[in-house]
């Protein structure tokens, strides 16, 4: 799974299969913690990511909404800025 960012020892991954993977969503590590989120309503739907390792995942999110949902669509990843 290709890391697309890493911030206060988040590690955010983005992995896609074509059709089988949605919604689109990307993962994010923190230790032995793992959350999945929505790109589109930027929620975790699945994992046991600590509350405030939840928030900074958003508050990432929020800030490249955009370009992930563009990497989701077009299947180009790419690094992007950390927090």
């Amino acid at each position: 799974m290709p890391e697309i960012s890493r911030f206060y020892g988040i590690i955010i991954k983005m992995f896609f299969k074509p059709k089988e993977h949605e919604p689109g969503h990307l993962h994010a590590l923190y230790g032995e913690y793992v959350g999945i989120f929505n790109l589109e309503t930027m929620e975790m739907t699945d994992g046991d990511l600590p509350r405030k390792a939840q928030e900074l995942v958003k508050e990432w999110m929020e800030k490249n909404q955009k370009e992930l949902l563009e990497m989701w669509n077009t299947q180009a990843l790419h690094k992007l800025p950390p927090l």
